[in-house]
């Protein structure tokens, strides 16, 4: 009897302690949540503007382009034999006419030898039947000789004549041969590896016949290609030297190349295995900076689109019905549906949807919602926000 009534004691001390509390925290104020005031109404966020002017912006196609030399010359052999030196950097420019390898001069200094003996040879030959047809001219005038054997000198005086000019091409042609062992640059260029090496047998009419490349890198060239069906969307539907502003590249890095370049070819026909056109760019490089074979992305100005508005990207955010920007009427933060274009640089590039004069919010997105109070401080005193709401 006394185990149970002190188990209902403690049962009811338990109820009136869980009672007390509650209707201690009934009797509590609410906490204001953060950014409202004292009577309830919400504070006003801090926010940078950025006024929305017109203005214009170039049209530009972008396509994937390849670098390339205004001239690639393969320099080859023109006489076999075993190489003996390299005599050019690898890598390094070279001038037209520039020494590049040495074949071994020997065989063809014999053969050079061989043909001026033969020369003198043919001269010495030339010089008798001159002679021999001089005397029996004499012999035949005073009736002395028939006149079968004067013809018969005459025609060996001709034919010594024309061994003499063989043997002379004979000359030239050895010491055109023996010059050969020369290998020069066909044109001044910036050289690639050498494909033969010291001791290597040179076969002209095999693979070891091409000794190294040469490429004439400035200017330099990017060829790209274009939908065909693309080209009805420009000012003029098609790409000509003519109507287009100015070319940029784009380097693998995202940077822009400095120097702007000029369209130089437009294909006639359309690749019908790829529906494309090709065209290709020149681009001047005394520096160096671009070397054939590098991938870029070619941007061509084609024109100028004027009336529209340059955004910052961290503004324009994306909802289920499209994109949309925060503008500031009577004091508070109201969505505004707009078009966009292409991006320019780190602005987008707003077609629809504002007018001269409209207060876009440039930052402290995070925090702001639609109708919401703001005001509008300096940019330095609202908080950057890299990550904008979804809508």
């Amino acid at each position: 009897m006394a185990r149970r009534f002190c188990k209902q004691t403690v049962a009811r001390a338990f109820s009136a302690l869980v009672l007390s509390v509650l209707i201690g925290a009934c009797g509590e104020e609410p906490q204001a949540p953060p950014g409202a005031e004292a009577g309830g109404a919400p504070q006003a966020l801090p926010v940078a503007v950025g006024e929305a002017q017109p203005t214009q912006v170039p049209i530009t196609v972008e396509a994937v382009g390849e670098t390339e030399g205004v001239r690639e010359v393969e320099v080859r052999a023109r006489v076999g034999g075993i190489l003996e030196r390299r005599l050019y950097t690898e890598g390094e420019p070279v001038e037209a006419n520039q020494p590049l390898f040495q074949i071994d001069p020997k065989p063809f200094e014999i053969a050079l030898a061989q043909a001026k003996a033969n020369l003198a040879q043919q001269q010495a030959n030339l010089e008798q039947a001159r002679r021999e047809a001089k005397r029996l001219g004499e012999l035949v005038d005073q009736n002395a000789i028939s006149r079968r054997d004067y013809d018969t000198a005459m025609s060996e005086l001709e034919l010594s004549q024309a061994s003499v000019q063989a043997a002379q091409a004979g000359v030239r042609e050895a010491e055109l041969n023996l010059s050969y062992t020369t290998v020069r640059a066909p044109v001044g260029g910036v050289t690639d590896r050498a494909y033969q090496f010291e001791g290597a047998l040179i076969d002209i009419n095999g693979e070891s016949g091409l000794l190294t490349r040469i490429y004439q890198i400035n200017p330099i060239r990017a060829r790209f290609s274009l939908p065909y069906s693309a080209m009805a969307d420009l000012p003029e539907g098609q790409l000509t030297p003519e109507n287009v502003k100015g070319v940029q590249l784009i380097l693998p890095s995202g940077e822009t190349y400095p120097h702007h370049g000029k369209l130089d070819f437009g294909a006639s026909a359309i690749n019908p295995q790829l529906g494309t056109v090709q065209f290709r760019a020149e681009f001047p490089n005394e520096e160096r900076g671009l070397l054939p074979g590098e991938f870029v992305r070619v941007r061509v100005v084609v024109g100028e689109q004027e009336g529209v508005y340059l955004i910052p990207q961290i503004a324009v955010m994306q909802s289920a019905q499209g994109s949309f920007v925060y503008v500031v009427r009577d004091g508070k933060a109201t969505i505004q549906p707009v078009q966009t274009g292409e991006w320019h640089g780190q602005d987008w590039v707003i077609q629809k949807g504002l007018k001269p004069g409209d207060q876009v919010i440039i930052n402290n997105l995070i925090k702001v919602r639609p109708e919401a109070p703001v005001t509008v401080v300096p940019e330095a005193e609202g908080e950057q926000t890299a990550e904008a709401p979804k809508g």
